[in-house]
Order: structure tokens, then sequence, then C-alpha cells
């Protein structure tokens, strides 16, 4: 009786001991990993605004956990001295634990270093990031000024060229968003006032609204080519497929913005899709086998 209850302790203990290490394990890997991944962040090269933004935001990461990181380490600590007599770990493990820190200290350390040596880098990128802005003002208006009288939105433009002018401006907008972004993330660093592009929020919102057009546009345009290569043969193993897919865009195009309908896209892809919901229907009823080589004479 006796021997029985030490083995089944002695089993639970091992239990248990598996147990706690499985969490110690995972712990100390998670913290390991936040050390190493906020290093590499403060030893990225600072070239620019984006770069100097994500250094300063793991400087004040660092700083933020400095405050508790001891109520962090201790449970790792105490679940390791727990069970260290208990299991036998490998010695990367046993390394780990016992540097663990070692190594944050000396991420402290290089952090300081890196606040006092971006000191004089701060106030270059602030005057930098002030000019650039002032840049990007003038580059929307003219930007702006350019899509109005060249842009898509042209109501005379077939629908080539609109798609031509369509692709353009969207590559130029997006320039200018990704510049928006960064120096917007550049004023929340520097505490500066935020610069507001109205022009260009609504260059975005015109573009949304020819872009879902003009997707349906080539969308419409390549099935049904597709389906004018169909060999006559297989026409009525498809037909109904065809029925339904015309419904369907028939329901798209219908949601649409309203001033959609101003664009000979709109006008050609509507066209399109009424004259073949007509004449779906009468090419089920050619293919119908009912109908004899006599009917077509």
């Amino acid at each position: 009786m006796k021997d029985a209850l030490s083995g089944y302790l002695l089993q639970w203990k091992l239990i248990y001991s598996k147990d706690i290490h499985k969490q110690a394990k995972s712990l100390l890997g998670n913290l390991a990993d936040d050390i190493k991944q906020i290093r590499l962040k403060i030893d990225k090269e600072v070239k620019d605004i984006d770069s100097l933004g994500s250094v300063m935001l793991a400087l004040e990461e660092i700083r933020k956990k400095q405050s508790n990181i001891n109520f962090q380490f201790k449970p790792v600590s105490d679940m390791y001295a727990l069970i260290e007599n208990e299991l036998e770990m490998d010695r990367d493990e046993l390394d780990q634990r016992k540097d663990l820190q070692k190594e944050w200290d000396e991420l402290v350390g290089k952090a300081f270093g890196v606040r006092d040596g971006l000191h004089d880098d701060q106030a270059n990128f602030k005057k930098q990031l002030v000019e650039n802005i002032e840049d990007l003002v003038v580059n929307v208006k003219v930007f702006r000024e350019d899509f109005e009288k060249n842009g898509p939105m042209q109501a005379d433009l077939s629908p080539g060229e609109a798609l031509n002018k369509l692709k353009d401006f969207k590559e130029q907008f997006s320039v200018h968003n990704r510049k928006y972004v960064s120096y917007k993330a550049g004023e929340l660093l520097f505490a500066l006032p935020h610069e507001s592009y109205p022009a260009l929020y609504k260059t975005e919102k015109e573009l949304e609204k020819l872009d879902k057009l003009y997707t349906l546009y080539l969308k419409v345009t390549e099935t049904i080519t597709r389906w004018q290569e169909t060999p006559w043969l297989e026409i009525t193993d498809e037909i109904q497929g065809m029925e339904e897919g015309i419904e369907l865009f028939l329901k798209e195009c219908l949601k649409l913005p309203g001033d959609s309908r101003q664009y000979p896209a709109y006008k050609e892809l509507k066209q399109r899709l009424d004259d073949m919901e007509i004449v779906l229907p009468l090419v089920a009823q050619m293919g119908d086998p009912s109908i004899k080589d006599r009917h077509w004479e």
C-alpha cells in the first residue's frame, strides 16, 4: 500500500512538473522573442521618417516594459526553480533562462545609446518633414487639377481611353497617398498639427467609384467574349449558367453609384447585358432538341 501510494505520488509529481515546464518554456520563449524583436527594431537604420518612427516606437515600448518587466520574469524564474531538480532540460533552454535578465539589461543599455544618438537626427528629420508636407500640399493641388481636366471622369472618353487614364491616375494617387500616410505618422511623432488634404480624399472616393464601374465592365466583356467562343454543340449545356450569370451582372450593375450612368462604359455595359438577356432565351429555344433541320429551311 505504501509503495503503491509512493509510486502514485511520483507519477503525479512528474505529470505536474511536465505541465509546469510546458508553461514555463512557453513564457520564456515569448519573452526571449519579444526582446529579440525589439532589438531588431532599434538596430534598424534611421534613414527616413518611417524608420525613425519605428525606432522611436520601439524605444517607447522598452520604456513602458521597463516598469513591470520583473513581474514578467519572476513567474518564469519561479516555475523553473520549482522543477529544475525534477526534469532534465536541454542546455539551450537552460542558457536562455539564465541569460534572460542579462539580455534585457543589455537591450535597455543599447536603447539609451540609440536615444542619445537620435537627438540631432530628430531635429533634421522634423525640418525635412515640414518641407515635405509643404511640397505635398502643392503636388496634391496640381494632381487634382490634372485629374479634373485630363482624368478618367471625362464623359466623352471611350471605355478603352477611360480605362488607361484610370490606371494612370490610380498609380499617381497611390504615390501621393503613401506620402500622406507617412507624413501623418511623422506629424504624430513630432506633435505637429495635422495637415488635411480634402482634394486627395475626394479623388480617392471618385477613383473607387470608377474602379467599381470598370471592374464590372471588364468582367462582363471578358465573360461574354468567352461565351461567344463556345462551340454551338456545347451551348445547350452552358445556357442556364449564362442566363444566371447575366442576372447576377445586372444586379451588380444596378448597385453601381448613380453617377456611373453618365459614362459610355456604363451605357455600353448595360446595353450588352440587356441584349444578352433577350438573346439567351432565343438561343436556348434554338438549341432545344425539338427543333429539327426542316425548321431552319
